[in-house]
């Protein structure tokens, strides 16, 4: 084939895309958006995935209502032979079912040909845990004789003792405290809401943030922005400084590990079940669907397991 009719073919294909794009993936978004209450992040990348099946099948020359399981495999098998790492190809494999789902809830597929579609498998990842040695080095760590120390503080006690999502921490509003009866109201994935303890500890620092922060000048829009930036342009902070928050906090305290605001969260979780939390409660101060993912996200160490099964194992009880 020429370079002339490579160039026609491929102008070809991504006017089909866009055509494509239209017809299908727009209503796919405003689907996820509404019915399903994604997050933009969420949102984003079922679309990228989505984007990419539709060059494919603009490739292949079919239509995506009269795709195959067999052509999704044929897309699978590219996926692999680019080099995708494991989650990233069953990210947009996930992606593909959920648009194929779409498309036969509304009717304009008979039957799902991704329904048989299998994902590479995954091996289980476990993040960085730090011990509540580590967290008290990381608190104490902070500079409470800066404008943002009291905030920063304030930041860490609450992402790790209520084991919020970083978006969670950077939403929360002042109206969704309750402080005196020791809760806050979270919004988590989906826009659904759930109520979290929160330690004396936390509150008490949130207090202490809360009386540096009557000095600041906040826009009215943010005011009801529990966490608010100090610098100029002040609004509710943002997932990125609370990243480089920490990270500079753990630098500070020597801590070599990669301690990221899914770390709090973790720890949170892992030091829940090991002090005898029930995994039902964990799951749902988390706010996870599944008590599988719960599963994943907290494990114990072989010597904390050991210890568990010599006291309440039976045989082991005298």
């Amino acid at each position: 084939m020429t370079t002339q009719n490579i160039n026609a073919a491929a102008t070809e294909n991504l006017a089909l895309v866009s055509l494509w794009r239209k017809k299908y993936v727009t209503p796919f978004s405003t689907y996820l958006r509404l019915e399903r209450g994604l997050s933009p992040n969420t949102l984003d990348a079922y679309l990228h995935d989505v984007e990419k099946l539709m060059l494919f099948l603009a490739e292949e020359e079919t239509e995506p209502t009269d795709v195959t399981l067999d052509k999704l495999h044929c897309f699978a098998a590219g996926l692999h032979e680019i080099g995708l790492d494991p989650r990233t190809h069953a990210r947009i494999l996930s992606g593909v079912r959920a648009f194929y789902k779409f498309l036969l809830l509304t009717d304009q597929i008979e039957t799902d040909p991704s329904r048989l579609l299998s994902s590479p498998k995954i091996g289980t990842h476990l993040p960085e845990v730090l011990s509540v040695e580590e967290i008290d080095m990381i608190v104490n760590s902070v500079r409470l004789d800066t404008k943002e120390g009291h905030r920063n503080k304030a930041i860490i006690e609450v992402l790790y003792g209520c084991g919020l999502r970083v978006s969670e921490l950077t939403n929360l509003k002042i109206s969704d405290l309750y402080l005196d009866e020791g809760f806050i109201k979270v919004t988590g994935k989906g826009s659904k809401e759930r109520l979290v303890p929160i330690s004396p500890k936390a509150v008490k620092e949130l207090n202490l943030y809360f009386s540096d922060r009557q000095q600041w000048n906040i826009p009215p829009e943010y005011r009801d922005y529990v966490f608010i930036t100090v610098n100029r342009h002040t609004k509710n902070i943002g997932r990125i400084m609370v990243f480089h928050i920490i990270k500079k906090l753990c630098e500070v305290a020597g801590i070599k590990k990669n301690v990221s605001p899914h770390t709090l969260r973790h720890s949170f979780a892992t030091h829940l079940l090991e002090g005898g939390a029930n995994l039902r409660a964990i799951q749902a101060m988390l706010g996870h669907e599944s008590i599988v993912t719960t599963e994943l996200y907290t494990h114990l160490d072989n010597s904390r397991l050991r210890e568990e099964i010599l006291l309440h194992h039976p045989r082991n009880m005298k």
